[in-house]
Protein backbone atom coordinates (compact mmCIF):
# COMPACT_ATOMS: atom_id res chain seq x y z
CA UNK A 1 0.00 0.00 0.00
CA UNK A 2 1.10 3.37 -0.28
CA UNK A 3 1.83 5.41 2.41
CA UNK A 4 -1.15 7.10 3.81
CA UNK A 5 -0.91 11.01 4.59
CA UNK A 6 -0.19 11.39 8.20
CA UNK A 7 -2.01 13.05 10.72
CA UNK A 8 -1.98 16.39 12.14
CA UNK A 9 -0.95 17.14 16.57
CA UNK A 10 -4.23 17.35 19.75
CA UNK A 11 -7.35 19.63 23.15
CA UNK A 12 -10.08 20.35 25.79
CA UNK A 13 -10.37 21.49 29.07
CA UNK A 14 -7.15 22.80 31.48
CA UNK A 15 -7.33 21.24 35.02
CA UNK A 16 -5.98 22.26 37.84
CA UNK A 17 -1.96 20.71 39.11
CA UNK A 18 -2.22 18.39 41.50
CA UNK A 19 0.66 17.82 43.85
CA UNK A 20 1.72 14.30 44.21
CA UNK A 21 4.85 14.48 46.56
CA UNK A 22 6.00 10.88 45.88
CA UNK A 23 5.18 10.77 42.19
CA UNK A 24 9.25 11.00 42.09
CA UNK A 25 10.22 8.07 44.00
CA UNK A 26 11.32 5.64 41.29
CA UNK A 27 13.04 8.62 39.26
CA UNK A 28 16.80 8.54 39.42
CA UNK A 29 18.33 11.80 39.88
CA UNK A 30 22.10 11.09 38.70
CA UNK A 31 24.49 13.59 36.65
CA UNK A 32 24.22 12.66 33.23
CA UNK A 33 27.50 12.41 31.19
CA UNK A 34 27.02 11.04 28.22
CA UNK A 35 25.31 13.89 25.57
CA UNK A 36 24.28 12.58 22.14
CA UNK A 37 24.25 16.09 20.93
CA UNK A 38 27.47 18.01 22.32
CA UNK A 39 30.00 18.62 19.80
CA UNK A 40 29.56 20.96 16.82
CA UNK A 41 25.98 23.31 16.53
CA UNK A 42 22.89 21.51 15.59
CA UNK A 43 22.64 23.84 12.72
CA UNK A 44 26.49 23.37 11.13
CA UNK A 45 24.93 20.07 9.81
CA UNK A 46 26.64 16.65 10.39
CA UNK A 47 30.11 16.49 12.42
CA UNK A 48 33.01 15.18 9.60
CA UNK A 49 34.90 11.92 10.56
CA UNK A 50 38.30 13.66 11.50
CA UNK A 51 35.88 16.58 13.71
CA UNK A 52 34.48 13.10 15.45
CA UNK A 53 37.46 11.46 15.97
CA UNK A 54 39.21 14.46 17.52
CA UNK A 55 36.56 15.24 19.90
CA UNK A 56 35.68 11.46 21.47
CA UNK A 57 38.95 9.46 20.28
CA UNK A 58 39.06 6.47 17.45
CA UNK A 59 36.37 3.30 18.09
CA UNK A 60 37.31 2.29 21.22
CA UNK A 61 37.47 -1.81 22.16
CA UNK A 62 34.46 -3.41 22.57
CA UNK A 63 35.76 -5.61 26.07
CA UNK A 64 33.79 -5.06 28.74
CA UNK A 65 31.15 -3.33 26.51
CA UNK A 66 28.75 -5.85 27.79
CA UNK A 67 28.89 -5.28 31.25
CA UNK A 68 29.07 -2.04 30.94
CA UNK A 69 25.58 -2.37 29.24
CA UNK A 70 24.39 -4.34 31.89
CA UNK A 71 25.24 -1.78 34.45
CA UNK A 72 24.02 1.28 32.86
CA UNK A 73 20.60 -0.51 32.51
CA UNK A 74 20.29 1.19 28.93
CA UNK A 75 16.66 0.11 27.42
CA UNK A 76 15.88 0.86 23.34
CA UNK A 77 15.11 3.80 22.48
CA UNK A 78 12.61 3.06 19.63
CA UNK A 79 9.67 2.39 21.33
CA UNK A 80 9.76 -0.91 22.76
CA UNK A 81 11.59 -0.16 25.37
CA UNK A 82 13.69 -3.30 25.70
CA UNK A 83 16.73 -4.03 27.86
CA UNK A 84 20.07 -3.79 26.05
CA UNK A 85 22.00 -5.95 27.52
CA UNK A 86 19.61 -8.48 27.45
CA UNK A 87 19.16 -8.84 23.81
CA UNK A 88 22.60 -8.39 23.01
CA UNK A 89 23.49 -11.36 26.04
CA UNK A 90 21.04 -13.79 24.64
CA UNK A 91 23.00 -13.46 20.73
CA UNK A 92 26.75 -13.48 22.51
CA UNK A 93 25.50 -16.41 24.15
CA UNK A 94 24.83 -18.20 21.36
CA UNK A 95 26.30 -21.54 19.43
CA UNK A 96 27.10 -21.56 16.01
CA UNK A 97 28.17 -18.86 12.97
CA UNK A 98 28.39 -15.01 13.04
CA UNK A 99 25.67 -12.79 13.76
CA UNK A 100 24.36 -9.99 11.64
CA UNK A 101 23.74 -6.43 12.90
CA UNK A 102 20.93 -3.92 11.86
CA UNK A 103 20.92 0.22 12.74
CA UNK A 104 17.17 0.73 12.64
CA UNK A 105 16.91 3.90 11.91
CA UNK A 106 13.48 4.52 9.91
CA UNK A 107 11.72 5.87 12.32
CA UNK A 108 8.05 5.82 11.06
CA UNK A 109 6.71 6.86 14.07
CA UNK A 110 5.06 10.58 12.49
CA UNK A 111 5.62 12.78 15.59
CA UNK A 112 9.60 11.87 16.24
CA UNK A 113 12.40 13.80 14.82
CA UNK A 114 15.12 12.26 17.30
CA UNK A 115 16.43 10.09 14.96
CA UNK A 116 16.42 12.15 12.09
CA UNK A 117 18.31 14.87 14.23
CA UNK A 118 20.89 12.49 15.36
CA UNK A 119 21.54 10.71 12.09
CA UNK A 120 22.02 14.32 10.22
CA UNK A 121 23.88 15.71 12.84
CA UNK A 122 26.31 13.00 14.55
CA UNK A 123 26.09 10.22 12.12
CA UNK A 124 29.64 8.55 13.19
CA UNK A 125 28.20 8.54 16.89
CA UNK A 126 25.68 5.66 15.12
CA UNK A 127 27.98 4.10 13.10
CA UNK A 128 30.77 3.96 15.82
CA UNK A 129 28.07 1.98 17.80
CA UNK A 130 26.93 -0.35 15.03
CA UNK A 131 30.25 -1.37 14.73
CA UNK A 132 30.83 -1.83 18.32
CA UNK A 133 27.55 -4.06 18.36
CA UNK A 134 29.13 -6.19 15.62
CA UNK A 135 32.44 -6.63 17.81
CA UNK A 136 30.80 -7.91 20.72
CA UNK A 137 28.50 -9.39 19.11
CA UNK A 138 31.05 -11.45 16.73
CA UNK A 139 28.71 -10.24 13.57
CA UNK A 140 30.01 -10.40 10.09
CA UNK A 141 27.02 -8.06 8.75
CA UNK A 142 26.08 -4.87 9.88
CA UNK A 143 23.26 -2.61 7.69
CA UNK A 144 22.30 0.79 8.35
CA UNK A 145 18.66 0.95 7.46
CA UNK A 146 17.18 4.94 6.73
CA UNK A 147 13.78 5.78 5.90
CA UNK A 148 13.47 7.67 2.62
CA UNK A 149 11.60 9.96 4.01
CA UNK A 150 14.28 11.74 6.72
CA UNK A 151 14.93 15.07 5.13
CA UNK A 152 19.03 14.70 4.87
CA UNK A 153 19.24 11.66 6.60
CA UNK A 154 19.80 8.69 3.76
CA UNK A 155 22.30 11.15 2.26
CA UNK A 156 24.35 12.34 5.26
CA UNK A 157 24.87 8.41 6.31
CA UNK A 158 25.86 7.67 2.91
CA UNK A 159 28.22 10.28 3.08
CA UNK A 160 29.42 9.18 6.77
CA UNK A 161 29.91 5.89 5.62
CA UNK A 162 32.44 7.22 2.76
CA UNK A 163 34.38 8.64 5.14
CA UNK A 164 34.80 5.54 7.05
CA UNK A 165 38.08 3.61 7.30
CA UNK A 166 38.14 1.62 3.88
CA UNK A 167 38.20 -2.18 6.50
CA UNK A 168 34.82 -0.62 8.00
CA UNK A 169 33.21 0.96 4.91
CA UNK A 170 33.07 -3.16 3.54
CA UNK A 171 31.29 -4.19 6.68
CA UNK A 172 28.43 -1.66 6.48
CA UNK A 173 25.67 -1.27 3.88
CA UNK A 174 23.27 1.23 3.75
CA UNK A 175 19.77 0.31 3.12
CA UNK A 176 16.77 2.67 2.69
CA UNK A 177 13.61 2.07 3.56
CA UNK A 178 9.95 2.60 2.71
CA UNK A 179 8.33 5.61 4.67
CA UNK A 180 5.61 3.41 6.44
CA UNK A 181 5.09 3.06 10.03
CA UNK A 182 5.47 -0.46 9.88
CA UNK A 183 7.88 -0.47 8.20
CA UNK A 184 10.43 0.43 10.95
CA UNK A 185 8.71 -3.14 12.77
CA UNK A 186 12.21 -5.03 13.77
CA UNK A 187 11.30 -8.32 11.46
CA UNK A 188 9.80 -5.81 8.45
CA UNK A 189 13.30 -4.27 8.59
CA UNK A 190 14.93 -8.30 8.63
CA UNK A 191 12.80 -8.95 5.39
CA UNK A 192 13.97 -5.39 4.24
CA UNK A 193 17.35 -6.72 4.60
CA UNK A 194 16.88 -9.70 2.59
CA UNK A 195 13.95 -9.54 0.39
CA UNK A 196 14.09 -5.70 -0.15
CA UNK A 197 10.44 -5.75 1.21
CA UNK A 198 9.67 -4.51 4.59
CA UNK A 199 6.55 -5.74 5.67
CA UNK A 200 6.29 -8.03 9.26
CA UNK A 201 5.92 -11.04 9.80
CA UNK A 202 4.53 -13.51 12.42
CA UNK A 203 6.54 -13.73 15.32
CA UNK A 204 8.07 -15.30 17.22
CA UNK A 205 10.93 -16.46 16.29
CA UNK A 206 12.41 -13.01 17.29
CA UNK A 207 15.23 -11.66 14.90
CA UNK A 208 17.91 -11.52 17.81
CA UNK A 209 16.85 -15.95 17.77
CA UNK A 210 16.82 -16.28 14.18
CA UNK A 211 16.58 -13.59 11.37
CA UNK A 212 18.91 -12.35 8.59
CA UNK A 213 19.75 -15.40 6.42
CA UNK A 214 18.58 -17.31 10.19
CA UNK A 215 21.38 -15.51 11.51
CA UNK A 216 20.91 -14.02 15.45
CA UNK A 217 20.35 -11.03 14.33
CA UNK A 218 20.57 -7.59 16.30
CA UNK A 219 18.17 -5.03 15.43
CA UNK A 220 18.52 -1.63 17.34
CA UNK A 221 17.71 2.11 16.94
CA UNK A 222 19.99 4.34 16.13
CA UNK A 223 20.01 6.09 19.59
CA UNK A 224 20.70 2.88 21.44
CA UNK A 225 23.30 2.57 19.35
CA UNK A 226 24.77 6.04 19.54
CA UNK A 227 24.01 5.52 23.53
CA UNK A 228 26.08 2.32 22.91
CA UNK A 229 29.41 4.43 21.46
CA UNK A 230 29.49 6.94 24.10
CA UNK A 231 29.03 4.32 26.92
CA UNK A 232 32.30 2.32 25.24
CA UNK A 233 34.20 5.05 26.15
CA UNK A 234 32.83 6.28 29.56
CA UNK A 235 31.79 2.64 30.92
CA UNK A 236 30.96 4.51 34.34
CA UNK A 237 28.42 6.68 33.02
CA UNK A 238 24.90 7.18 32.66
CA UNK A 239 22.96 8.08 29.49
CA UNK A 240 20.62 10.82 28.63
CA UNK A 241 17.21 10.97 26.77
CA UNK A 242 16.23 12.30 23.65
CA UNK A 243 12.93 13.36 23.21
CA UNK A 244 10.86 14.79 20.63
CA UNK A 245 8.70 17.85 22.24
CA UNK A 246 5.30 18.89 20.95
CA UNK A 247 3.85 22.01 23.04
CA UNK A 248 0.59 22.85 22.34
CA UNK A 249 0.68 24.99 18.79
CA UNK A 250 4.48 24.61 18.29
CA UNK A 251 6.21 22.58 15.78
CA UNK A 252 8.61 19.30 17.18
CA UNK A 253 11.67 20.25 19.08
CA UNK A 254 14.38 18.13 19.93
CA UNK A 255 15.49 18.24 23.41
CA UNK A 256 18.30 15.91 25.54
CA UNK A 257 17.31 15.45 28.85
CA UNK A 258 18.19 14.43 31.76
CA UNK A 259 15.75 11.22 33.29
CA UNK A 260 14.74 13.10 36.08
CA UNK A 261 13.04 15.58 34.26
CA UNK A 262 9.37 16.18 35.09
CA UNK A 263 7.72 16.16 31.80
CA UNK A 264 5.68 19.60 32.29
CA UNK A 265 9.32 21.08 32.99
CA UNK A 266 10.35 19.57 29.41
CA UNK A 267 7.44 21.34 27.77
CA UNK A 268 7.63 24.77 29.05
CA UNK A 269 11.10 24.61 27.91
CA UNK A 270 9.76 24.62 24.45
CA UNK A 271 7.03 27.20 25.17
CA UNK A 272 4.52 24.80 27.03
CA UNK A 273 1.62 25.78 29.80
CA UNK A 274 -0.76 23.03 31.95
CA UNK A 275 -2.93 26.23 31.05
CA UNK A 276 -3.14 25.53 27.08
CA UNK A 277 -2.66 21.89 28.29
CA UNK A 278 -5.88 19.32 28.04
CA UNK A 279 -4.08 16.12 27.56
CA UNK A 280 -0.60 14.62 26.47
CA UNK A 281 0.47 11.79 24.00
CA UNK A 282 3.23 9.97 25.82
CA UNK A 283 5.04 7.62 23.49
CA UNK A 284 3.66 8.49 19.84
CA UNK A 285 0.96 6.60 18.20
CA UNK A 286 1.93 3.32 19.48
CA UNK A 287 2.13 5.38 23.55
CA UNK A 288 -1.21 6.84 25.62
CA UNK A 289 -2.87 9.32 26.37
CA UNK A 290 -2.34 11.15 30.05
CA UNK A 291 -4.90 13.90 31.48
CA UNK A 292 -2.79 17.16 31.44
CA UNK A 293 -2.35 17.80 35.25
CA UNK A 294 -1.22 14.08 35.52
CA UNK A 295 1.10 14.10 33.02
CA UNK A 296 2.38 17.89 33.99
CA UNK A 297 4.32 16.00 37.38
CA UNK A 298 5.52 12.40 35.58
CA UNK A 299 9.57 12.10 35.33
CA UNK A 300 10.43 11.23 32.72
CA UNK A 301 12.75 8.56 33.33
CA UNK A 302 11.88 4.83 31.44
CA UNK A 303 12.24 3.08 34.77
CA UNK A 304 9.56 5.66 36.78
CA UNK A 305 7.51 5.99 33.93
CA UNK A 306 7.04 2.03 33.95
CA UNK A 307 6.51 1.87 37.96
CA UNK A 308 3.98 4.80 37.44
CA UNK A 309 1.99 2.18 34.35
CA UNK A 310 3.50 4.73 31.62
CA UNK A 311 5.80 4.35 29.08
CA UNK A 312 8.56 6.61 27.52
CA UNK A 313 8.25 4.83 23.88
CA UNK A 314 10.33 6.53 21.34
CA UNK A 315 10.54 9.56 23.29
CA UNK A 316 7.71 11.51 21.76
CA UNK A 317 6.21 14.07 24.58
CA UNK A 318 2.93 15.88 22.62
CA UNK A 319 0.48 18.31 24.11
CA UNK A 320 -3.30 17.76 23.09
CA UNK A 321 -3.84 22.03 23.07
CA UNK A 322 -6.96 23.39 24.68
CA UNK A 323 -9.50 24.32 21.78
CA UNK A 324 -8.71 20.99 20.04
CA UNK A 325 -11.05 17.21 20.15
CA UNK A 326 -9.62 14.62 21.42
CA UNK A 327 -12.16 11.94 20.44
CA UNK A 328 -11.16 14.53 16.82
CA UNK A 329 -7.73 13.67 17.16
CA UNK A 330 -7.98 9.74 18.39
CA UNK A 331 -9.99 8.96 15.51
CA UNK A 332 -7.78 10.43 12.91
CA UNK A 333 -4.75 8.92 14.62
CA UNK A 334 -6.70 5.68 14.44
CA UNK A 335 -7.73 5.40 10.55
CA UNK A 336 -3.84 6.72 9.92
CA UNK A 337 -3.11 3.49 12.06
CA UNK A 338 -5.39 1.39 9.83
CA UNK A 339 -4.38 2.51 6.23
CA UNK A 340 -0.80 1.67 7.44
CA UNK A 341 -1.49 -1.80 8.15
CA UNK A 342 0.47 -4.52 6.00
CA UNK A 343 -2.53 -6.19 5.19
CA UNK A 344 -1.43 -9.54 6.81
CA UNK A 345 -3.41 -10.35 8.92
CA UNK A 346 -7.15 -9.99 9.83
CA UNK A 347 -6.99 -8.52 13.07
CA UNK A 348 -4.82 -5.81 11.94
CA UNK A 349 -6.40 -5.59 8.31
CA UNK A 350 -10.15 -5.89 9.21
CA UNK A 351 -9.81 -5.17 12.82
CA UNK A 352 -8.21 -1.96 12.90
CA UNK A 353 -10.50 -0.78 9.91
CA UNK A 354 -13.41 -1.58 11.85
CA UNK A 355 -12.08 0.40 15.29
CA UNK A 356 -10.88 2.96 12.82
CA UNK A 357 -14.88 3.58 11.45
CA UNK A 358 -16.26 3.25 14.78
CA UNK A 359 -14.68 6.24 16.26
CA UNK A 360 -14.89 8.09 13.26
CA UNK A 361 -19.00 7.62 13.43
CA UNK A 362 -18.51 8.90 17.36
CA UNK A 363 -16.27 12.10 16.23
CA UNK A 364 -19.09 13.17 13.44
CA UNK A 365 -21.70 12.53 15.93
CA UNK A 366 -23.18 9.81 14.12
CA UNK A 367 -22.57 6.64 16.91
CA UNK A 368 -24.65 3.71 16.32
CA UNK A 369 -26.38 2.08 19.20
CA UNK A 370 -23.62 0.52 21.36
CA UNK A 371 -20.69 1.77 19.71
CA UNK A 372 -19.10 2.92 22.68
CA UNK A 373 -19.18 -0.45 23.92
CA UNK A 374 -18.25 -2.09 20.63
CA UNK A 375 -15.33 0.29 20.64
CA UNK A 376 -14.18 -0.96 24.05
CA UNK A 377 -14.58 -4.61 23.47
CA UNK A 378 -12.94 -4.74 20.00
CA UNK A 379 -10.05 -2.85 21.16
CA UNK A 380 -9.53 -5.83 23.86
CA UNK A 381 -10.07 -8.41 21.11
CA UNK A 382 -7.12 -7.15 18.41
CA UNK A 383 -4.21 -7.67 21.20
CA UNK A 384 -2.20 -10.28 21.07
CA UNK A 385 -3.86 -11.66 17.60
CA UNK A 386 -1.65 -9.92 15.09
CA UNK A 387 1.14 -10.83 12.96
CA UNK A 388 3.25 -8.34 15.01
CA UNK A 389 2.21 -5.97 17.85
CA UNK A 390 0.75 -3.26 15.23
CA UNK A 391 -2.91 -3.96 16.68
CA UNK A 392 -1.64 -4.06 20.03
CA UNK A 393 -0.42 -0.43 19.09
CA UNK A 394 -3.29 0.97 18.19
CA UNK A 395 -5.63 -0.47 20.83
CA UNK A 396 -3.33 0.58 23.46
CA UNK A 397 -4.09 4.16 21.90
CA UNK A 398 -7.45 3.84 21.39
CA UNK A 399 -8.07 1.87 25.47
CA UNK A 400 -6.08 5.23 26.69
CA UNK A 401 -8.10 7.56 24.53
CA UNK A 402 -11.14 5.93 25.90
CA UNK A 403 -9.99 6.84 29.44
CA UNK A 404 -8.79 10.09 29.55
CA UNK A 405 -11.93 11.42 27.11
CA UNK A 406 -14.72 9.35 28.68
CA UNK A 407 -17.04 12.27 29.04
CA UNK A 408 -16.15 13.10 25.50
CA UNK A 409 -16.83 10.02 23.48
CA UNK A 410 -20.00 9.58 25.85
CA UNK A 411 -21.76 12.62 24.53
CA UNK A 412 -19.40 13.80 21.65
CA UNK A 413 -19.76 17.85 20.94
CA UNK A 414 -17.48 19.25 18.17
CA UNK A 415 -14.64 21.26 20.77
CA UNK A 416 -12.91 22.82 18.16
CA UNK A 417 -10.05 22.01 15.79
CA UNK A 418 -6.31 21.14 15.95
CA UNK A 419 -4.44 18.70 17.12
CA UNK A 420 -0.91 16.84 16.78
CA UNK A 421 1.60 18.21 14.82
Amino acid sequence: MAASRRPSRPAGRPRRARSSPGRLAGARRRLVTNRLLDGPPLDFGAEPYAQHRRRLGPLPSAAGLLEALESSGLRGRGGAGFPVAAKWLSIAERAGGPAVVIANGSEGEPLSHKDRLLMSTRPHLVLDGALLAAAALRADRVFIVVAEDLARAPAVMAAALAERPEAEQEALRLVVAPARYVAGESSAIVNLVESGTAVPTYVPPRPHVKGVGRAPTLVQNVESLAQVALLARRPASFPALLATLHAAGSGPVVRELEPSTLLGQALEGVGGSLSQTRAVLLGGYFGTWIDGSEAWELPLDPRALRELGHSFGCGVVAALPVGACGVCETSRVLRYLAEESSAQCGPCFYGLRALAGACERVSANQAEPGELQRLQRWAQEVRGRGACRHPDGASGFLLSALRVFGSDFAGHRTHGRGGLG
